[in-house]
This record gives C-alpha cells, structure tokens and sequence, in this order.
C-alpha cells in the first residue's frame, strides 16, 4: 500500500512543477510589461518636466530679444528729423537722416532701419551706402506698411525681397492717423539666438498662426509648416511675397502620441532615411501669435528607465520564485518522507503521526516566515522609491527656489523703472525714458548671468574671477535695494572706500553677496527709530574685508546653528537660500563669510582676495 501511494504521488509532484513553471513564465511577462510600463511613463513624465523648464528659459531669452528693438520705429517716429525728410522732398535730407539711421545700427543692435513715405517708396535708410540698399524699393505690398499706417504700428516675420534673409520687421506710423506722412521700419535677425539655442544640441523652432517655421536651429527646416496649409492663407502667403518662392512643404515629422496639450510624441525621418523620436513640447510666446516648440529625444532615456524598472521587478520576482520553489520543494520533501516512513514502519503509527503533526508545524511556521519576509520586502522596495522620489522633489525645490529668491530684486526694481517710464512718457520726457531702458538692460543682464549660473551647475563650472572696483559693487547693490527700502535707506551709512580698491570675482555675483547681506540687515532694523546699518571696509595687501552691521535683534541661537544651511529662515515667508548662495559665491572665489551675533546686533564679515 505504502509503494502505491508513492507511485501516486511521483506524478503529483511533476505536475505541481509544470504549474509552478508555467505561472513563473506568465509572472515574468506580466511584470516584465507593467515594469516597461510603468518605466516608459516615468521616463517621459522627467523629459515632460525638464523640457518644459528649458523650454521656458529659451522664450524668455526670446522674448528679452524681442523687447529690445519695439521702441526703436517708436522713438523714430517722432523724431524731428524723420518727420521733416518725410514732409518735403530734399534729397539733401534724406541723406542725412540716412546717415543717422546707419550710427543706430550698431548700438540698437537692429539688422537695418529704414523709412517709407506715404506712397510705400522707401526715402531713407541705413544700408545706403550698400549695392543692395533699400532706397527707392517700393513696400505697399507689405503688410507691415499698410497695418502699420492704418493701425499705427505693426510686426510682420517675412523673408527680405532685398536681403533674402529672414527678419522680423517692426513698423510703426510717423504723424497723425488722419495725414499719415509714412512709416518707420526696424528689421530684426535672429542668427545669435539661434546659435544660442543651438548649443543645446537640441532641435528648436518658432512656428507662427499658420504653423510656418520662422526661426529655428535646423537651417533646412526654415518656412516648412507642422500641418498642411490651408489653399486660401497658402494664396495669401504667395501674393504677399512674405516668405519668398519658399516651397512651404511639411515637415518630416508624424504625430505618434499625445501626452499633454502642450506635450506629443513625434517621429522625425532623417535625411539618411533613419528615423528618430521626438518629446515635442510647444510653449506659447507672448504678445506675439509664435508658439516655440522643443524637442527632446526620448530612445535613449526612455530605454534606460524601462532597463532600470525591469531589473529591479526582475530581481524581486526571481527572490520570490526563489522562495516559493524552496517552500514547493520542502513540502514534498516533508511528504516524501511521510510516505516513506509509512513504508518503513507501519506499526509505528502513533509515533508518525506524531512526526507528522510536528512536520506540519513547521510547515506553518515556514510559511509564516516566508509571508513576513515577503511583507518586508514589498515595504523596503516602497520605502526605497519614495526616498529617490523625495530627494529628486529636493533638488528641483532647492534649484528653482534659489533663482525665484535671486531673480526676486531685479525683477522689481525692472518693475519701478517702468512705471516711471510710463509717467516720463505721459510728460513728453524721452531722456529719462532712454536710462530707464538702459538700466532695465543692465538689470535684463543680471538675470541672464543668475540663469547661466543654472547652466554651470550642468557644467561644474563658474563665472572666472576678474578684478573688480568694490565701489562699483556696493554702488550696483544699493541701487537695486532702492525701490524695495524707499524711505528706508537714510539708515544705511557706507564708509568711504578707496576708488582703485579691487577685489577678485565677479561684479554681478558680488552684488549678489551684498543684496542678500544689506536687504536682511535692513530688514533687521526696519521699524526702529534708532536702527543703523554700517558698511566699513579693511584691506590688506592680500585680502578685503567688508563688514555689514546692523544694530537690530540679532539672530537666534535656533537659527544660528543651521545659519548657512538651505531653508533655514527666521522671515515669514522667507525661503532660507540667500545666506547659503552668499556662501558659496565667496567660497567659489577663495573667500570666507563670517557672521557675529548678539543682543546689539548682528554683523556680516565677507573676506575676498584683494586684486
């Protein structure tokens, strides 16, 4: 009886494996499709997220080069001399005011300038002088002079019928809406811009309301469209002439997914025949019809996060394919031995039954062990994927909350002077206007050299260190202080500092140093009848001090012993990242912060090599 039931069981037992093999094999592709899955995702979320941040700088790079020329046909247009040339017909003053025109190039930074009168015949402008001029072209086909004498002003992306280069031109009316004397027209190129765009290595590209590529890194794509065009603006584009006998085919790309309204998955055919995937991500531009479109190659990521997710879902299913063969081969091995005992002593029943119940007892025991095991390893994996999710979450925080904290005082002090400009304008002032813009360029460049700080850190590389005269430093950080502590700066007393006193760094970065230090120690005394802030310098033949003090509360003991690390701040709303990129801007040019503290006060002490 005893060999029967052995012979019963053998069997069994093999069909216990092929159920155990053909499960593993459909838990390795289930988990082998949601890992993929679920990496895929995970990857193109990232990209989602990284594009649309650097999609962002690049149109406010584009948008900071737009603004630059729109006043220029403004200020033009009411200049006397524009007026004059257009009211009579001496060619004496066409020539002067052409002249004019060609010293505005350099400074305004404008690809060529220009005036039309009334009848659409060009009088005057600064390529005179050029075999290709634009004097005595005719531009009533252009729609920049038309909208811009019935609507005042105008802006209009078009391929040159002179130059044949691409250009936005900005048109603006000169004299009154009922006698029109003619328009003024600034031509913009945008070959920099798109250098600097491709540096990235990354495709890039405007598309204007009819999904015309305007401006954009690959050459061979310019004036191709990203849909058909309809047959009417196709008809209007031809007898317009705006983008020449351009042939405006399509572009050699196919919508394959869309994640997003602002996010599609693309196929781009190379001109080799080969073939590559795009994460397309389009940003409007704004006060203009452009929308600018980024695009990020997703193969690569894609294919190593769903690698990633993969292995790790490999190697737990193999530790729990692992367990569950022990555990199936340990309970045949307990059920192989029953039988055989069965064979060997029948007459030991008891005894056997009593191997049995012990038997089954561990068997319990082993399986409890198992559940727990299991049960830890599913808590560790989660544990392990919420700790990289939260240090990733950390590091964005920590980046984009430094140069929120950084771009803060610029941006309103950019804010003042435009209000004032408004209020210059309204009085006729056009002097004051100029250095306002000025100083708003100047402020523009602040902020250009913060984001390219971003770029360094992708770099491991920084600003290099140049003497700079610290006079010039502290004079640039009260200025910005200025619109922030009106009324509050008769607390500050700088001491006087040699005129040829250098230090080595960076004037923007050191400026940043001070913005931080004068704006909390006004801060600290702000409200009180009696609150000074000092600004005293020592030097030495290798080294400057400066020491900003105030005579405030001073800083908590709580505060203090984290003072320097990120989001430690005593304020409100405070975000605890100004002390910590003063730290690092002296440290980065071999110079020490120190800080004192009390119930008189608290003072400051930045240490810079002395140039």
């Amino acid at each position: 009886m005893s060999t029967r039931k052995t012979a019963e069981r053998l069997p069994a037992m093999r069909r216990t494996w092929i159920v155990f093999c053909l499960v593993a094999l459909v838990a390795c592709a289930a988990v082998f499709y949601v890992a993929g899955v679920y990496g895929r995702a995970t990857a193109l979320a990232g990209l989602s997220l990284q594009g649309r941040t650097e999609a962002s700088l690049k149109v406010a790079l584009l948008q900071a080069v737009l603004e630059r020329p729109r006043a220029l046909p403004l200020l033009l247009a009411q200049d006397r001399d524009v007026v004059d040339t257009l009211s009579s017909n001496d060619p004496a003053a066409r020539i002067a005011l052409s002249r004019k025109l060609e010293e505005l190039i350099a400074p305004t930074k404008a690809a060529v300038i220009y005036v039309v009168a009334a009848d659409g015949i060009a009088v005057s402008a600064s390529n005179w002088r050029e075999e290709k001029s634009f004097v005595g072209n005719d531009y009533t086909f252009r729609s920049y002079f038309s909208r811009g004498m019935q609507q005042g002003g105008a802006e209009h992306f078009a391929l040159g019928s002179v130059s044949n280069r691409p250009g936005l031109y900005i048109s603006y009316r000169v004299g009154s809406p009922e006698k029109p004397l003619g328009v003024v027209v600034a031509k913009m190129e945008f070959d920099q811009l798109e250098a600097d765009w491709g540096d990235t290595q990354r495709p890039s590209f405007v598309t204007d309301n009819n999904h015309v590529v305007l401006i954009t890194t690959i050459p061979s794509w310019r004036f191709m469209t990203t849909e058909p065009l309809p047959q009417s603006s196709l008809s209007s584009i031809r007898e317009s002439l705006q983008f020449g006998d351009a042939p405006l085919l399509p572009l050699p790309m196919t919508r394959l997914e869309t994640l997003a309204p602002d996010a599609d998955i693309i196929r781009v055919l190379l001109p080799g025949g080969g073939q590559i995937r795009y994460l397309q991500i389009s940003v409007p531009v704004a006060s203009t019809g452009w929308h600018f479109q980024y695009l990020l190659p997703i193969d690569g990521a894609v294919a190593a996060d769903m690698r990633e997710f993969r292995l790790i879902a490999a190697l737990g299913l193999l530790v729990l394919l692992a367990v569950t063969a022990v555990w199936i081969r340990r309970r045949q091995t307990a059920q192989t031995q029953i039988i055989g005992a069965l064979a060997a002593r029948e007459e030991l029943e008891r005894r056997v039954d009593e191997r049995t119940r012990d038997l089954s007892l561990t068997r319990d025991n082993l399986q409890a062990e198992i559940s727990n095991r299991k049960s830890t390893e599913v808590k560790l994996q989660a544990v392990q994927q919420d700790l990289v999710q939260a240090n990733r979450l950390a590091i964005l925080g920590q980046v984009a909350a430094g140069v929120a904290h950084e771009i803060n005082q610029p941006v309103a002090t950019i804010r003042a002077y435009a209000d004032n400009s408004k209020i210059f304008l309204e009085r006729q002032q056009i002097q004051p206007v100029k250095e306002n813009l000025d100083l708003i360029a100047s402020l523009t460049e602040r902020i250009g050299a913060i984001t390219d700080d971003l770029k360094a850190l992708s770099r491991r590389g920084r600003t290099a260190a140049e003497p700079v005269l610290l006079a010039e430093v502290l004079d640039g950080a009260v200025l910005l202080l200025q619109s922030r502590f009106t009324g509050s700066l008769d607390m500050l007393t700088i001491e006087p500092i040699a005129a040829d006193l250098e230090v080595m760094g960076s004037r923007l970065r050191l400026e940043q140093i001070f913005i931080n230090l004068l704006q909390n120690a006004l801060e600290a005394v702000e409200g009180r009848e009696t609150g000074r802030v000092t600004v005293s310098t020592v030097a030495t033949d290798e080294k400057v001090s400066v020491g900003v003090a105030d005579n405030g509360p001073g800083i908590a003991f709580g505060i203090l012993a984290e003072l320097f690390q990120p989001f430690n701040s005593s304020k409100e709303k405070g975000l605890g990242l100004g002390l910590v990129i003063c730290k690092d801007i002296v440290a980065d040019y071999g110079g020490q912060l120190d800080v004192e503290t009390g119930d008189t006060g608290t003072r400051f002490t930045v240490h810079l090599k002395r140039a």
